[in-house]
Order: structure tokens, then C-alpha cells, then sequence
């Protein structure tokens, strides 16, 4: 996982007033990652009130429900987590091994630990989507947030008459806003193409 990708998913929580804790800070290259060092991020919220999201897609209104978590972060942004994708990469699903959850429960308790995986999208039709999240549920996944959900957040939040100095992330954010670059996301119309007579 790049580091970029971990910065925009530490962002997106610390906005929301939880705590963020980097389980490791070394890259295992010479041997197969443990369960534990597949938590990329233990998360807590203070005010969390231990209760669980609405629905399994997290959105930025489910935050308020979550009280601890840990988080995995897989940022192929080349693919969408569909059934196929799930099937041949075991590797997704290490950070729900009873290693890595007892790890993050010392850390921040055990009582309401979720356990979340950032990907880039699932599936849109919506048979292959039920399946995608099925699969994910079957593994001990208790919810996904998407980058496109996370970005669209931090894009809103980011005021280009604030000076973010002591984030190079939402800095950036902010400069690319500042110079246009950016837009507000605009509703999409659907409209049917009428035919010739």
C-alpha cells in the first residue's frame, strides 16, 4: 500500500475526530506479511457511540456510529473489487485474522472493533455488487468505504482561504481548488435519448 493512500484515509478519519494509529512503520520485503501487519490503521473515536453503520457501503454520516476499528487499506485504483478480484487475493482478508484483531484489541479495546477495508469501488451492477459484498461479509469484513467516497469528502471539506501547513495533502487539495482545477461536484442528469421518427 503507497503512502499516499494511507495519508488520504488518515485524513478522512482525523476530519471526523477519530484517533489514527499507524500499526507499523516498516515495509516487510523479504518474507510474507503476518495478519497484524496487514492493519494498516487502528482507528478510535472518542464520541463514537459503539453502535454499527447503517448500511455495509460506510459513508461519512455512519463515522458518528463507529467507536473503534481497524482499517485496511487497499488502494489498487485500477480495479473494482468484484467477485473474481476477492476470489484470487487472499491476501485482501489477512487483517480480519484473529492475530491482527487481537493486536488492534489491546491496543484500543474490543468491545464495538469494526473491521474496514478501503477500497477503490465495487462493482456497479448490482447483482455482481451483492455478491462482491456477500464474499467480503463471508470474511469477516464489517463494511468498505470507497477512495471516490473519501476524496469527494476531503475535496468539500478544504476552504482555499485556509492554509493547511501542516498537511501536504489537504494543502494540495486547496491549491488545486484555489487555481480552478478542482470543481464542486455538479448533479448528473440522466437524460433518454429520443429517437428519430
Amino acid at each position: 500500500m503507497s503512502a499516499v493512500d494511507e495519508t488520504i484515509v488518515r485524513e478522512y478519519f482525523e476530519a471526523h475526530g477519530f484517533l489514527v494509529c499507524q500499526r507499523r512503520k516498516y515495509i516487510v520485503q523479504a518474507r510474507q506479511k503476518t495478519g497484524d501487519e496487514e492493519v494498516d490503521l487502528v482507528v478510535l473515536n472518542p464520541r463514537g457511540s459503539a453502535g454499527l453503520p447503517a448500511g455495509f457501503e460506510i459513508t461519512s454520516a455512519d463515522l458518528a456510529t463507529i467507536s473503534r476499528a481497524i482499517v485496511a487499506v487497499k488502494g489498487w485504483h485500477t480495479e473494482v473489487f468484484a467477485p473474481g478480484v476477492l476470489a484470487h487475493q487472499p491476501k485482501i482478508f489477512r487483517f480480519v485474522e484473529k492475530r491482527a484483531v487481537e493486536e488492534a484489541q489491546r491496543m484500543v479495546g474490543g468491545e464495538g472493533l469494526l473491521k474496514i477495508l478501503v477500497v477503490p469501488g465495487l462493482p456497479r451492477e448490482a447483482r455482481t455488487r451483492e455478491k462482491s459484498i456477500e464474499m467480503l461479509r463471508a470474511k469477516g469484513v464489517d463494511g468498505v468505504i470507497s477512495f471516490r467516497a473519501i476524496l469527494q469528502e476531503l475535496i468539500a471539506r478544504v476552504r482555499t482561504n485556509r492554509n493547511y501547513q501542516n498537511s501536504d495533502l489537504l494543502q494540495i487539495l486547496r491549491l488545486l481548488k484555489n487555481y480552478e482545477l478542482l470543481k464542486e461536484p455538479q448533479m448528473e442528469l440522466k437524460l433518454k435519448a429520443k429517437g428519430r421518427r
